[in-house]
């Protein structure tokens, strides 16, 4: 038996539910400004050289939780008929750890004359680095073998692809993440410290609805599902204030779209409410910040998770683009 040193039991929970660790895609509550995250189709969208950061800090005030780290670079060239970009993303949960490189290619179909109609069809290749620390591990009996030494890591493929629509005031994408599902098996016959990479599929869509010259309200959703987990449903509503000020609200829960033979029929759904907000500093700058807050028991231990983004355009007369609102 083991007990976790740095991690207070409100984790310990989360993770036990399932026989081994599952390595969970790093959730951010802003890839509604940047879906490249979610959708390798997405990539080249906004037809400038773009870079962006994301900072999330999940679940702060309880030990071990969720932090992540991401950058990205993407842009469209070939007439904007490709889209090619790159993801670098760090994440920490725990003993667990996850360092993923992935490059992001979409082929961009323009379907009339505006050019603001456009199919892209998006593929991600790339390398995932799962980790375990054995440091933050410590057993109950002393000299249990059960337990690493030292920090156990893994180098394996990884392959995601997507597809995604849009004009100026409407898109809608699917993908799906980790194809190549793989396990860090840390023992063969002990499968309680195995880290397992599922498979992750996102349906997303969102509407730009102009109120006024200076307002346009912006409702999104996304649905996330990994197959073995709860269901995610994420429910946004943005407005856009003079073209430089997003302000929005987030809803967050888990639905039951199908029966899912490792979860019980009455589990109780697992929701948050946040805030999201992104200013326009300049014509090629935009800061992000967001934050949510759990409504279940978990609220009790924890206050609130925290997200950062920043995002810069290397060029912005090249756009064909009149409004980018997604």
């Amino acid at each position: 038996m083991i007990r976790l040193k740095k991690i207070s039991i409100v984790l310990v929970i989360c993770l036990a539910s399932l026989r081994t660790y599952s390595q969970q895609d790093a959730q951010y509550g802003q890839y509604v400004f940047n879906g490249m995250y979610i959708n390798p189709a997405y990539t080249g969208y906004k037809e400038e050289l773009y870079l962006q950061a994301f900072a999330r800090a999940q679940w702060t005030g309880v030990k071990g939780a969720p932090q992540s780290l991401s950058v990205s670079a993407d842009e469209a060239i070939n007439d904007e008929s490709l889209g090619i970009g790159g993801i670098i993303t760090k994440d920490k949960i725990g003993a667990q750890s996850a360092l993923n490189i992935s490059a992001n290619f979409a082929y961009r179909i323009k379907l009339d004359r505006t050019e603001t109609n456009v199919l892209a069809f998006g593929l991600g290749v790339g390398v995932m680095q799962l980790g375990l620390n054995g440091s933050l591990l410590d057993p109950i009996e002393q000299g249990d073998n059960r337990i690493p030494t030292g920090n156990v890591s893994q180098i394996m493929p990884d392959i995601r692809a997507g597809i995604h629509y849009s004009n100026e005031k409407f898109f809608i994408g699917f993908a799906a993440n980790n194809l190549l599902s793989k396990t860090l098996s840390v023992f063969s016959d002990y499968s309680m410290l195995n880290v397992k990479v599922q498979p992750h599929f996102y349906l997303s869509s969102g509407l730009a609805l102009p109120l006024t010259d200076d307002f346009v309200f912006k409702p999104t959703f996304l649905i996330k599902d990994d197959l073995h987990g709860p269901t995610s449903l994420d429910l946004n509503a943005f407005l856009l204030v003079k073209e430089r000020f997003w302000l929005g609200a987030v809803y967050r829960t888990s639905i039951k779209l199908y029966p899912k033979q490792n979860l019980e029929s009455n589990t109780r759904d697992r929701a948050a409410i946040g805030l999201i907000s992104e200013l326009f500093v300049r014509q090629n700058l935009r800061i992000g910040y967001g934050y949510d807050y759990s409504l279940n028991k978990l609220g009790n231990y924890d206050y609130g998770s925290h997200e950062i983004s920043v995002g810069y355009y290397l060029v912005t007369k090249k756009s064909r683009r009149p409004k980018c609102y997604f």
